[in-house]
């Protein structure tokens, strides 16, 4: 699927793992953060990012159709209030994703296994006349994954402590890859604001 038929979005996407978000990532330009599974239920920065994101810009959740997804979806829609969340869901269809050895618990295919047709109406129905809405591009410049680099939080000695001291001291998750981190990062703050922030926060310590 080509650039130009990209599902736009300004929703932040929220599915269980990473295959399901390496899946969707050449469906849709959303904003696409993992819930590591149940993970969601105990990592508490991960649930004020969800948070705050819903906010400012609402989520979609997309989580398999077993009872375990539905679980997770329930969760979330009650942490992040109903009024924030867009509802996107994959028919419960029988099968196995070809990567595992063996089908689910349940027998059902999860989002990462259903045909990209069948995503993009999920997700085409859950947007509603949202759908296609091209995401505002941030005030300012962009944050760069150069920037994470000059910073010193991707590519340099130290950097993945410096990169999980500047997350902690934001209030975000450690765990955010490269791609989710800057993503992030430019939903929340400014390239000037955030820059200046960590100036003087690594001068402080």
């Amino acid at each position: 699927m080509s650039e130009r038929e990209l599902l736009h979005t300004d929703r932040v996407l929220v599915v269980e793992g990473k295959y399901d978000a390496a899946r969707l990532s050449h469906l849709t330009d959303a904003l696409i953060l993992l819930t590591d599974g149940f993970g969601i239920y105990k990592d508490k920065k991960r649930q004020q990012l969800f948070k705050t994101l819903a906010k400012k810009n609402g989520l979609i959740l997309f989580t398999d159709s077993d009872a375990a997804g539905f679980r997770i979806r329930t969760y979330i829609t009650n942490l992040v209030g109903a009024e924030h969340v867009v509802q996107a869901y994959v028919p419960a269809i029988h099968g196995k994703e070809k990567r595992k050895p063996q089908p689910g618990k349940e027998g059902l295919l999860g989002v990462e296994g259903v045909d990209d047709a069948i995503v993009l109406q999920a997700l085409k129905d859950a947007l509603g006349a949202e759908a296609g809405a091209a995401a505002p591009r941030p005030e300012g410049r962009a944050i760069t994954y150069a920037d994470l680099y000059n910073w010193g939080l991707s590519g340099t000695p130290g950097s993945a402590e410096r990169k999980y001291a500047l997350l902690n001291a934001l209030g975000l998750p450690p765990r955010l890859s490269k791609k989710e981190l800057v993503e992030a990062l430019n939903r929340l703050y400014r390239f000037e604001e955030l820059d200046a922030f960590q100036a003087a926060f690594f001068a402080s310590v």
